[in-house]
């Protein structure tokens, strides 16, 4: 199992509480029409929520809290933890109750479980295929608008790492940046002036680059980190030769699975994949009812 305590991992059920209620609100402002006209509410019955396809298991607390919030008095038993492996046919936990709330909680747990399972199944494909080798599988901020907390989460609990969490997180100079200031007669080296004057001590500063001319300018500025942005694997092995441990290298941009180890023995230090989180594929999660 990957390592996936809570705590650890800098996650809170507390922080995630908005983001329940909003998806509840969304499957609920107008109650459930179905269950209340046809469900008894003194039925009780057990339902169990089972993977029909292979990965990680991600979500599980949220999903528990899912239920919880429809129905306290939901009884839930959870047989795995999140960053379980998980196959075809496992089961992750147990929920016993009155069945109209089961029912009401059903859609948006599962959401979550799947959601979530999906972005740290996909990240730890990401590992896997890097595995033995001294670099970082990082997340980006392409993330679904409401949700960033909880794929972040999901990202580390595939193994992989959180690049900025929002913009304050660190000083990261891109493309449209440096068209503004180059516009203000700005040279790069004055822009990373301009930049460790304005900020604190303790923010790294990455610039992002487009070709080895600017990988170059940008090493000799004294930035923190360069990231290599959309550029062919030749090109990514002489930056990493020229820069020469003078600034960490990330390469960035167009980054998929039968790629990446190549980049990754190109021997940058981070590799930030936005398809962790913009195009996931949702892992198969499913609730079944017994009476």
């Amino acid at each position: 199992m990957l390592k996936a305590k809570n705590a650890v991992l800098g996650f809170s059920l507390v922080q995630s509480e908005e983001i329940i209620d909003r998806a509840l609100a969304e499957d609920l402002s107008g109650g459930d029409v179905t269950t209340e006209a046809l469900i008894p509410n003194s039925q009780r019955g057990t339902g169990f929520i089972v993977v029909k396809e292979k990965g990680i298991l991600a979500g599980l607390d949220v999903a528990k809290r899912v239920f919880h919030r429809v129905d306290p008095e939901l009884e839930i038993s959870a047989f795995l933890e999140d960053g379980s492996k998980v196959e075809p046919g496992s089961i992750i936990a147990r929920v016993e109750g009155k069945v109209a709330s089961i029912l009401k909680a059903e859609r948006v747990a599962l959401n979550f479980l799947q959601r979530l399972s999906g972005v740290a199944s996909e990240t730890n494909r990401y590992v896997e295929a890097v595995k033995g080798l001294p670099v970082r599988i990082m997340d980006t901020r392409k993330t679904t608008p409401g949700l960033r907390l909880l794929e972040k989460y999901a990202v580390r609990v595939g193994g992989g790492e959180n690049h900025r969490m929002n913009l304050g997180d660190g000083i990261l100079i891109k493309d449209n940046h440096l068209v503004a200031l180059h516009s203000r007669g700005l040279s790069l080296k004055e822009i990373i002036a301009k930049a460790r004057q304005n900020v604190p001590k303790r923010l790294k500063i990455e610039v992002e680059v487009k070709t080895m001319p600017e990988a170059l300018e940008a090493a000799e500025a004294g930035v923190d980190i360069i990231m290599l942005d959309n550029m062919s694997l030749e090109d990514i092995r002489e930056a990493v030769k020229s820069i020469h441990g003078r600034a960490l290298v990330e390469a960035s941009g167009g980054i998929t699975r039968d790629k990446v180890r190549a980049i990754a023995e190109a021997r940058v230090d981070f590799i930030s994949v936005g398809a962790l989180t913009h195009s996931v594929k949702a892992l198969d999660i499913s609730l079944k009812l017994t009476i």
